[in-house]
């Protein structure tokens, strides 16, 4: 029975994750697997892999075949390494202790990086919301600026519509001031004529 390492779907629709199984290279894609050895969800950033190493190492040596993207998984993981150093084990090469020895520090290197890696993101994060906040802040000291603006000139409109209120008020006045001496200057002839006819009488 040829025995494939490979994903099988799971998750909704637009966000897959994978599980990593061992499945008879004849079973449908989701359907029954022999071993599950992980799970891989690209949805994450950076991805999330979880393998059972040894497990994928066992299905190796029995001779399963990964697909392409199960290998790049493994070999990300350090399986295929794994696998690779337990066959210098085998020949001879490398002693046990050695073998162990390599991978471990094979590891410590990836773990390494990947931890750089997330630091760098989150640095990035941070830095992406520094400057939304900062373009955020300038949209509102424009926004409060622009309203200052609005009041301002509704502010020196009503100064204006008063000054020409009591402008107008002030000429009404002055109108009326000179209607009353014009009917002044007008009644005083009048009476003066009236004195005169009172005394020829």
């Amino acid at each position: 029975m040829p025995v494939k390492i490979r994903l099988q779907r799971h998750g909704k629709k637009g966000k897959p994750f994978y599980w990593i199984v061992a499945a008879d290279a004849r079973a449908k894609r989701d359907g029954k697997f022999l071993d599950k050895l992980g799970i891989y969800n690209p949805n994450t950033n950076p991805a999330t892999i979880e393998l059972d190493v040894d497990g994928a190492v066992k299905w190796l040596n029995n001779g399963a075949q990964p697909s392409d993207t199960a290998k790049r998984l493994l070999s990300y993981k350090g399986a295929l390494l794994k696998h690779h150093l337990l066959g210098g084990v085998r020949k001879g090469a490398l002693t046990e202790e050695q073998a162990e020895e390599k991978f471990n520090a094979w590891v410590a290197d990836k773990d390494a990086a990947i931890a750089a890696k997330v630091s760098g993101l989150s640095k990035e994060q941070e830095a992406e919301k520094a400057k939304a906040l900062a373009a955020e802040k300038a949209v509102n000291d424009k926004r409060i600026a622009d309203a200052q603006a609005l009041e301002a000139e509704a502010a020196a409109e009503v100064a204006a519509a008063e000054e020409a209120t009591e402008e107008v008020v002030a000429e009404e006045a002055t109108e009326e001031v000179v209607a009353e001496e014009a009917t002044a200057t007008e009644e005083a002839p009048a009476a003066e004529e009236a004195s005169e006819d009172t005394k020829e009488a």
